[in-house]
């Protein structure tokens, strides 16, 4: 994270200095600070499983999850991070450091499928849409077969740590078809007998087909809801055309049962952030405030600004307060990345 500004620096010594004094617990504080850093540099033979994120805007990164008492969080791996991950114990126990000091000791979760206790898989690795912070469509990856999804769901399975199925996908040719692609998996998934989350592009009715066939959680992402910056950075999609599916599914799935993914650093402003939560909450939706993650394939096309741990705090305080007031609980989440809380700070959750 790169302070430009005297504030800025003396904001993050002073974070630094709270954290250092709240010993080896991972608060929200110490949280934020790590989520904004949003990397670390690891020793290779420590880690117990690195697969790459190869969905939206985190496709094509390697990844570790650290995870210290009941929290844990999701850091990408960078030779050059200002944090670092180094052996502390033979029981596999390992220390998080900010240039050289001790944070917190934890373990790395291994991570067979993405996530921890999760087989949370993409299907299609290539998108026709071309959002201006996401690299899948530069870089137009793989599209997994029925075998090669069954093969990783077997793996974690056998790992003993499958407490979830979450599929999500990019857009192959049409978003009907991803649907349809979806749809056509199921019947072979329920045999694992846990909660399925699925996170598409929707189509119309789309949720009804997902709840009918056995699907516990959706998540359709507004990715943000300033309307000037969703026209910039995706405008060959709709806002109102996702939040009117978003409703859809809120009548099938009910509230705490669907989510949406709500970008911070696209240049939107907090009071825009609170209206929007304020939106998809009064609509029953859960927002999921992810941070971006700068791509260098998509350095040129949108602004984007890693958010500071201050503001991480403030806005997730300030979701919490209107969760609260919609009778919304992040903590009730089966699937995806709620389930997860690796890469945000959850309401409820890690506060």
């Amino acid at each position: 994270m790169e302070m430009t500004n005297r504030p800025e620096l003396q904001e993050k010594i002073t974070i630094l200095r709270n954290i250092r004094m709240q010993g080896t617990q991972i608060t929200p504080e110490i949280k934020a600070f790590l989520i904004s850093t949003g990397s670390v540099s690891v020793d290779p033979s420590l880690i117990p499983r690195a697969r790459g994120s190869t969905a939206g805007p985190g496709a094509g990164t390697s990844s570790v999850f650290f995870r210290s008492g009941k929290k844990r969080v999701r850091l990408s791996v960078n030779k050059n991070s200002l944090l670092s991950i180094e052996a502390a114990g033979e029981d596999g126990t390992v220390a998080l450091l900010h240039e050289g000091k001790e944070l917190l000791r934890g373990k790395l979760e291994p991570a067979p499928a993405h996530c921890p206790e999760q087989a949370f898989i993409t299907l299609c690795e290539r998108c026709i849409f071309d959002c201006k912070y996401c690299p899948v469509p530069k870089l137009q990856g793989h599209v997994k077969n029925e075998e090669e999804v069954l093969s990783i769901v077997e793996e974690v399975m056998k790992a003993g740590t499958l407490k979830a199925i979450s599929l999500t996908s990019g857009v192959e040719t049409s978003i009907e078809g991803e649907v349809e692609r979806v749809l056509e998996l199921l019947p072979a998934l329920k045999k694992y007998n846990v909660p399925i989350g699925v996170s598409v592009y929707p189509t119309e009715g789309c949720s009804r087909k997902f709840y009918d066939a056995g699907v516990a959680e959706v998540k359709y992402n507004v990715e943000t809801m300033d309307r000037e910056i969703f026209r910039k950075v995706c405008g060959d999609l709709s806002l109102d055309y996702i939040l009117d599916r978003l409703k859809e599914a809120v009548e099938i799935f009910g509230k705490n049962r669907v989510f949406s993914n709500f970008i911070i650093g696209l240049g939107e402003s907090d009071a825009t952030v609170r209206e929007g939560i304020e939106t998809l909450a009064k609509i029953g939706v859960i927002p999921i405030l992810r941070p971006v993650n700068p791509h260098p394939l998509r350095s040129r096309d949108c602004f984007t600004e890693r958010p500071s741990p201050e503001r991480l705090l403030k806005l997730a305080k300030m979701e919490a307060e209107i969760l609260k007031k919609y009778g919304l609980d992040p903590g009730l989440a089966k699937t995806m990345c709620l389930k997860c809380t690796g890469c945000d700070l959850v309401p409820f959750v890690d506060f």
